[in-house]
């Protein structure tokens, strides 16, 4: 039945025709074709909402409107409809105002996901391309909250009425492929077939009731031998149907970090040139750096001396940090996009490994040694004892960071007094002397932050612990990148991490390395 309204009602009311609610929900659990999935806030961009369709049931060859209007809220997004005049929309429109149809879905674009501990996929970035009206959405607040349609008929349509919406989709605005995104149908799935369950009658219902038939089937009894004799087929006899499955979790021993980076200030790059550099006024041990002004007492009308300054410059080196992994096409078409969210991830953990190992290696260059320490709690507590106010002495700022090794790690864990009670790990210590866990490589040692490192020499020998002024030492570093280089040749892609880091140790005196007696 194809409903029309005067001109005179359509002016008057502009919601005529209209259909209206929220079409997704913002961190809410919906089971769509994708199975559970939950949208975050800001993870569906809308290009053009006057472009987006509202069809039946995510079919393209059901088109009953189109959008007027999205707005965004903190708990999800809503949406404005008008309904053809076509008699295709004017029963959605009657179905949709008695309640028969009361769900809004959307089908997105998905571009960027992953899934949680709890396996729902969880969108962060995605495209709208269509609205649907099912009879069942998949989250319950997607529902429709408004319909607006007219009551009355006339044989004389409006200028509103007159362009019925054909229900053939248009073009695409733009070629989708299937191996770029999924699309998300967020629709709750409908069972049309019954589900039977049944049980099978077995006698045996205990250890004993086993035993009774597996002895009456050695001894000829059929009907015994038909529940305890063994299956002729098995997986080893039918290697095909034997599907392997892969779960998601992935083993690696390659996480480590940024401890050391974290120990130090942070710098940026400057945005070109390979090396740059820092004025300073730093006096060294030698006396090769910078003068500061003098100021001195001098008697009534007495000359004031002349004591000018003269700055130096410290040179940072930019150093590039690189790493690649070369894939055949098959990988990339065929294999789960678990595979891609891994390598990204041991792309970045090299990556790390690289630029850590090379601020070890600076701070273990230009550092100062420490006095002499055993490896021994005591010898620890002299090393921090000692070296904290040396480094204040040298650069006027206080030392914030002990670096360790995992070898002191293990020296600080086990470290006790002379009533052997623990001095870094106890629940409520009577002299607190700091928190070193055997859980967590961030603690306190008398006051200075513990970051424990693998990239730190992890026996204790010289070197293997750091007192760091932040101040003293700063790691200038890039953003990292990605690129990927297609090999036309055998169809490989070769994908590509990269970035530039260089370290400027500014005050040695405010690096003080362990060192064993």
């Amino acid at each position: 039945m194809l409903l029309t309204f005067s001109s005179q009602i359509e002016a008057s009311d502009q919601e005529r025709r209209v259909i209206a609610g929220q079409v997704v929900p913002f961190d809410q659990v919906g089971m769509t074709s994708a199975g559970p999935v939950i949208f975050k806030r800001g993870s569906i961009s809308i290009v053009d909402p006057n472009k987006i369709k509202l069809l039946a049931n995510h079919d393209n060859k059901e088109v009953v409107g189109r959008a007027t209007s999205f707005h965004t809220t903190d708990t999800g997004i809503y949406g404005s409809f008008k309904v053809s005049a076509s008699s295709k929309g004017t029963d959605y429109l009657i179905l949709a105002a008695e309640d028969l149809v009361s769900g809004l879905s959307v089908g997105v674009d998905v571009i960027k996901s992953a899934p949680d501990t709890k396996g729902n996929l969880v969108v962060t970035a995605g495209r709208l391309i269509e609205v649907s009206l099912v009879e069942a959405p998949a989250f319950a607040a997607a529902q429709i909250d408004r319909v607006a349609a007219s009551e009355t008929t006339q044989t004389e349509p409006t200028k509103e009425s007159e362009a019925v919406m054909t229900t053939a989709p248009e073009a695409p605005q733009e070629e989708i492929k299937a191996e770029e995104a999924p699309v998300v149908e967020a629709a709750r799935p409908r069972i049309t077939q019954p589900t039977y369950n049944t049980m099978a009658r077995n006698p045996i219902t205990s250890a004993g009731r086993y035993t009774e038939h597996k002895i009456k089937a050695a001894l000829g009894n059929f009907d015994s031998a038909l529940f305890v004799k063994a299956a002729d087929d098995s997986m080893a006899t039918n290697p095909a149907f034997n599907k392997v499955n892969y779960l998601s979790e992935f083993i690696t021993n390659t996480a480590f970090g940024t401890p050391v980076k974290d120990s130090c200030s942070s710098g940026e790059l400057p945005d070109n040139g390979m090396t740059f550099s820092v004025p300073s006024l730093v006096t060294s041990a030698g006396g090769q750096s910078g003068v500061a002004p003098a100021v001195t007492v001098e008697a009534e009308a007495g000359a004031v001396q002349n004591t000018g300054m003269v700055t130096e410059f410290l040179t940072g080196t930019i150093s590039k940090y690189s790493g690649m992994n070369t894939m055949s096409i098959e990988l990339i078409e065929r294999s789960s996009p678990i595979f891609f969210d891994e390598l990204t991830r041991q792309l970045q953990n090299a990556y790390i490994l690289a630029t850590e190992n090379a601020i070890v290696a600076e701070l273990t260059a230009s550092g100062t040694a420490a006095t002499a320490q055993a490896a021994t709690a005591a010898g620890l507590i002299a090393y921090v004892a000692k070296e904290t106010p040396a480094a204040y002495s040298g650069t006027s700022y206080v030392a914030k960071n002990y670096l360790a090794g995992v070898s002191q790690w293990g020296l600080l864990i086990g470290a006790t007094d002379t009533t052997g009670r623990p001095i870094f790990t106890a629940a409520q210590p009577m002299n607190a002397g700091g928190a070193a866990a055997p859980t967590s490589i961030y603690g306190n040692v008398l006051g200075l932050d513990l970051r424990v490192s693998t990239r730190v020499v992890d026996t204790t020998i010289d070197e293997s612990a750091f007192i760091i002024v932040p101040e003293a030492v700063t790691v200038y570093s890039s953003p990292t990148a990605y690129m990927s280089v297609n090999i036309v040749a055998n169809l490989q892609v070769q994908t590509a991490i990269y970035g530039y880091q260089s370290v400027i140790v500014k005050m040695p005196t405010g690096v003080r390395r362990y060192n064993l007696t």
